[in-house]
């Protein structure tokens, strides 16, 4: 009796989900549509499950095949592996590369950074998937995790990518109407835009100073009419004019340059927010991920010397 899931069925699923359509399908594994209509059908036949939804004009995946798809691909992924680390890959970078970033950064720096990569790396299938905060370390759901600042977790492996500086800044026109703070307890008087992102505690800014020679840091509880999750809401926010707010350098350096944004309290500074690549020691020996984060680094460090 054939076995239920088979090898060579994994890929040629991985292959139709992500061409979107059994013709498509068919053009990039280069035989006819009637042999992927063929092939799809002897899978569900085994499985007794519908794994695709089709019409004629549109194909979709059912609950069944979502589920196909997220272990087919993962395991795709731990074959192409094992591979590797047995020395039977010629370390060409190449399979499925799941990235995680944050949602402001990912957009606008590791999304254009992508779409370089594969271009160079054709054989590398990308996943990209952007959230507020990083995903637990127990969670299997990446294999590359794009953080400001190094993990808490000491079992991942966190490569340093790029500096990076929280700063405080804010419209000319409010500053104009409110006034420039000149010490850290001035915010408390100011309208203050928070962000409810990773792992800084909300509405709670700490600025640090040197004093004779020793460092010294100061909590403030600030206060603001206005409140995010999303740090590129929060950046238009401010440049409307409604408050101070603390961001990454990398997302308001333009808007520094230009003058939309003002840097205030510039003599203090903010908890470190450094770039990092993240994944798990397991990946060591992915061509793709050490390809990949190698890209970052080079691509970032050039963008940083135009920033710092």
């Amino acid at each position: 009796m054939p076995k239920v899931v088979q090898a060579s069925d994994l890929g040629f699923f991985s292959t139709l989900a992500r061409a979107g359509s059994l013709s498509a399908a068919a053009r990039e594994l280069g035989i006819t549509t009637p042999a992927v209509s063929k092939h799809l059908a002897l899978i569900e036949a085994r499985l007794g499950v519908k794994l695709i939804n089709r019409t004629t004009r549109r194909m979709s995946l059912t609950p069944e095949g979502e589920l196909y798809l997220e272990h087919a691909r993962r395991i795709l992924s731990e074959i192409d592996s094992m591979e590797q680390l047995l020395g039977m890959s010629k370390q060409t970078p190449k399979g499925l590369l799941r990235v995680n970033a944050t949602l402001g950064f990912g957009r606008s720096h590791v999304a254009p950074l992508i779409s370089r990569f594969v271009r160079k790396y054709p054989d590398v299938e990308v996943q990209l998937q952007l959230s507020v905060d990083p995903p637990p370390p127990s969670e299997d759901a990446y294999d590359v995790c794009i953080r400001f600042g190094a993990p808490p977790d000491a079992r991942l492996i966190a490569h340093y990518l790029a500096p990076n500086r929280r700063l405080l800044c804010a419209s000319p026109t409010y500053l104009q109407k409110h006034g420039v703070p000149k010490t850290p307890q001035d915010l408390v008087r100011h309208n203050c835009i928070g962000i409810r992102q990773g792992e800084l505690a909300y509405g709670v800014w700490k600025l640090t100073s040197v004093r004779a020679g020793h460092l010294r840091t100061e909590t403030v509880k600030i206060r603001g009419n206005l409140t995010t999750n999303d740090g590129e809401i929060a950046v238009n926010w401010a440049l409307d004019g409604h408050g101070i707010l603390m961001r990454a350098q990398w997302d308001i350096e333009r808007y520094l340059r230009s003058g939309r944004l003002v840097q205030v309290l510039a003599q203090y500074s903010t908890p470190e927010a450094d770039i990092y690549a993240v994944y798990p020691p397991r990946h060591q020996t992915s061509a793709r991920v050490r390809a990949f984060v190698d890209y970052l680094r080079t691509a970032l460090a050039h963008k940083a010397d135009l920033l710092m």
